[in-house]
């Protein structure tokens, strides 16, 4: 057993850069495409209804969705950079405690939450643009997926980071990708076969909701395999951590939260301007959000293999490796997302009529992807700088680079290009404020560096 762990523990320390980027990112890139396949398969089944109201429902919906994924960053990010940060100074004990109270904080987080949406569900759908045709299906949707499935989705994510920050990308990627395939193919039976015309939204929800609980059952497995092997153990009791630990869990994981809440608004008032140019509109700004997220996702599978590597040479003081990491993530980052520009720019319109053949949504969603897919090489730099950030311990920064990129530069962009050139305007703000920021971030990142290089003294260190 402690073999196993200490070959883990080469991962950080001695493998080449490049070979253990690799390992720790091409699961985590390959759990982040099949996640998001996973949450694309919703609007791709609907979309066979060819009804806008019911793609612009679950449009809707998914930025709700994302505040679950806030949760499982919190506790998640927050409590996993933690556990590897106490790894790469060998206190194994404080990480097997960290570990265990951050799935308990989690659960509890996520019972509270379910319990708010329930009772605010109405009020919050129809500031969020829902209209007398879409509200009963966006009601389907949110009561399933996100009223029931708040616990097994941010249980499931929490134990995904966790898995990944100890070395055990595989078994961590393994769990989103077997959530993803199950609901491919629960989709179609509970929408088509199961389910009379007129409940395919229901049908998607519930496809999904089953999905989330497989994924935790098997990440419950997984850990019961893994006890001894790692710190990781399923909570016996709430454990009492230091404070310090636990103060490091959510200054690290509430920015990291917060960036996904600050997106989420984002999101949020995006479908509401789009709401006023019809369903047609929000329903194909729906399917571009999905779409441009293949890029992204690599880029953040990237980021999410580079985050432990960085904390853990960050917490060993080996400075050298630690910046190698950050180099050699960016370059790769940075490569996909510039293809991804050029293939957007040739396949738009095939890619939007793969969900939909409504000729008005076609033609809405063909102009958002071909302008929107600008943004992607910046928006990468913007997640890129974010985890480096939250790596490092800096989760007061990370908080700030996020504040900065939602709250004062693409809402209020979002406000001023609307009011001057309408959808055009919704369609160009996100390319424009990334640019922005990632001018700002760099700025940042120069004086947090010399900071960071002060204050690491000596010569490189590996723990074994």
């Amino acid at each position: 057993m402690r073999r196993a762990a200490a070959d883990k523990t080469g991962i950080f320390t001695a493998m080449p850069i490049g070979r253990a980027l690799s390992i720790m990112a091409l699961p985590t890139i390959a759990s982040q495409l099949i996640t998001l396949i996973y949450n694309i398969t919703d609007t791709w089944f609907i979309g066979r209804t060819n009804d806008p109201f019911m793609v612009s429902a679950a449009s809707m919906v998914s930025t709700v969705f994302l505040m679950i994924i806030t949760l499982s960053n919190i506790y998640g990010m927050g409590g996993g950079n933690e556990v590897v940060s106490l790894l790469g100074k060998n206190d194994r004990e404080e990480a097997r405690r960290v570990a265990s109270r951050s799935l308990f904080m989690a659960a509890a987080a996520s019972l509270v939450f379910s319990l708010l949406l329930l009772v605010f569900m109405d009020p919050l759908l129809r500031f969020l643009g829902a209209s007398d045709n879409n509200i009963l299906y966006a009601r389907q949707y949110l009561l399933v997926v996100v009223v029931l499935g708040t616990l097994p989705t941010v249980l499931s994510g929490t134990m995904c980071f966790m898995l990944r920050n100890v070395g055990q990308s595989g078994p961590s990627a393994f769990g989103l990708m077997f959530a993803g395939i199950l609901n491919m193919i629960l989709d179609p039976i509970f929408m088509f076969v199961l389910l009379p015309h007129g409940y395919e939204v229901l049908g998607a929800a519930i496809a999904t909701f089953l999905s989330n609980i497989a994924s935790l059952v098997y990440y419950i497995v997984i850990y019961r395999r893994l006890d001894g092997q790692t710190v990781l153990e399923l909570p016996r009791r709430r454990e009492k951590i230091r404070r310090e630990s636990l103060r490091s869990i959510y200054s690290v994981g509430l920015p990291a939260g917060l960036a996904i809440l600050f997106f989420d608004l984002t999101n949020m008032m995006l479908n509401r301007m789009c709401s006023f140019h019809g369903e047609a509109a929000l329903a194909a700004m729906g399917i571009v959000l999905r779409v441009e997220r293949f890029p992204l996702n690599v880029g953040i599978g990237i980021c999410l293999g580079m985050t432990p590597l960085v904390a853990f040479n960050h917490a060993a003081g080996d400075r050298q490796r630690r910046d190698a990491f950050f180099r050699r993530a960016r370059t790769a980052g940075l490569i996909v997302s510039l293809v991804s520009v050029v293939l957007y720019r040739i396949f738009a319109a095939d890619l939007i009529r793969a969900f939909i053949h409504d000729p008005e949504t076609v033609k809405f969603g063909t102009q958002i992807l071909q302008a929107r897919c600008f943004a992607t090489p910046v928006m990468f730099l913007s997640f890129h700088m974010v985890h480096f950030m939250q790596a490092v311990k800096k989760g007061g920064v990370s908080f700030w680079l996020a504040f900065i990129r939602q709250l004062c530069l693409n809402i209020p962009l979002l406000l001023l290009l609307h009011s001057l050139y309408g959808m055009k305007g919704l369609v160009w703000t996100q390319a424009v404020a990334d640019l922005i920021n990632v001018l700002i971030s760099y700025v940042i990142y120069y004086f947090v560096r010399r900071r960071l290089d002060a204050g690491i003294p000596g010569p490189a260190v590996h723990l074994s």
